[in-house]
């Protein structure tokens, strides 16, 4: 009889949102490579009620789906990894279960940040570091540069008819109180369109998942040049680790934290687009505010305690002051980033969750 494989060291808690699972990913993977720790990924899926059960937050999987909820069950493991609001109910329910454990939340913790082990955050949260509270200047994220060469090389003579230098213009979307509008269109156009012209080259586009398809079409009407563009959920391959690799110069819209993380740790320039309100009519007055997510953010951000408040500008001026990145159509263009060790802050999350381990 064949023994039993050994359990997982590790569980990834991942629910639907892609940039909290490549954080957890990120720093599994890390553990992995440094410390030798096995790591599983739990997939979730949510009922939704989910929401209503943090009105008095308990440890539950009331909010999960059957399937989710039976797969949650012994051999625990020695470190639990939970990022976004919808985790981190299941995560204190597997600690409560097993005490030995450890659980580890990337991101904004909706719970006080006491009840976790240990938080990994960034100063869009404004959470104070110090104590089991670690604040990185980017989420944390580990991109492999095996992957990223093997799709420079099949990229690179897709795109070869298209003049150098390459500006990859990365597309976030609706997101809190950030609305992808046609004001928004009339904005990043000309913005971009003069980079290019003092640059030279080509455009390199690639949307995303939140990405309003009209915001899309009304974009690439008012672009000038060559350009390849990929949208999201189209049949093609995704060209995105090949834009990562190849591209000389980074635009990204500047509410995508994963993406702005990814284009600064390039180490090439990078410019941010701020989706802002246009000046003239008051907030009260402008339909897209109405839509359910920036008008939900506005009542959670008058109304919620100051730990679940989020300002992403935070992050975007603080890579700005640090020059490692600057504001689309901000004088002078051609600058050089300020380098930095971009795997630093993954490698001390690494050993700051080994030493938890190891004191357990």
């Amino acid at each position: 009889m064949k023994p039993e494989p050994a359990a997982p060291d590790i569980w990834v808690l991942s629910g639907p949102k892609s940039g909290d699972r490549a954080q957890m990913l990120a720093l599994a993977e890390i553990l992995a490579e440094t410390h030798g720790l096995r790591w599983s990924e739990k997939p979730l899926a949510f009922r939704r009620r989910e929401l209503l059960l943090h009105l008095w937050p308990r440890p539950t999987l009331a909010g999960l789906s059957d399937a989710g909820a039976a797969a949650l069950r012994p051999p625990w493991p020695r470190l639990v990894l939970t990022a976004g609001r919808r985790n981190e109910l299941v995560a204190l329910w597997i600690k409560q279960r097993s005490p030995p454990t450890r659980v580890v939340h990337l991101g904004r913790p909706w719970c006080h940040p006491r009840r976790f082990d240990a938080v990994f955050s960034t100063a869009q949260y404004g959470l104070q570091a110090g104590g089991n509270v670690t604040v990185n200047p980017l989420p944390l994220h580990h991109v492999d540069e095996d992957r990223l060469a093997s799709a420079a090389a099949e990229w690179a003579p897709r795109f070869a008819h298209l003049p150098r230098p390459w500006t990859v213009l990365l597309i976030g979307g609706d997101s809190g109180p950030f609305v992808f509008s046609d004001e928004q269109v009339a904005r990043l156009a000309p913005r971009l369109n003069r980079l290019v012209e003092q640059v030279g080259g080509s455009l390199l586009i690639s949307t995303s998942a939140r990405t309003p398809p009209s915001f899309a079409t009304r974009l690439e009407a008012a672009l000038q040049g060559p350009r390849f563009v990929y949208h999201w959920g189209s049949a093609e391959p995704n060209p995105y680790a090949a834009y990562l690799a190849l591209g000389d110069h980074f635009v990204v819209t500047a509410e995508s934290m994963s993406m702005v993380a990814e284009a600064a740790d390039t180490g090439r320039p990078l410019y941010l687009f701020a989706i802002e309100t246009p000046g003239g009519r008051p907030w009260w007055l402008r339909r897209e505010n109405f839509r359910w997510k920036p008008l939900s953010h506005r009542v959670a951000m008058a109304l919620a305690p100051r730990r679940m408040r989020r300002d992403v500008n935070r992050v975007m001026q603080q890579l700005v002051a640090a020059g490692r990145a600057r504001w689309l159509g901000e004088s002078p263009v051609v600058f050089t980033p300020v380098a930095v060790d971009k795997h630093q802050g993954l490698l001390q999350a690494a050993e700051r969750v080994s030493q938890l381990l190891q004191a357990s």
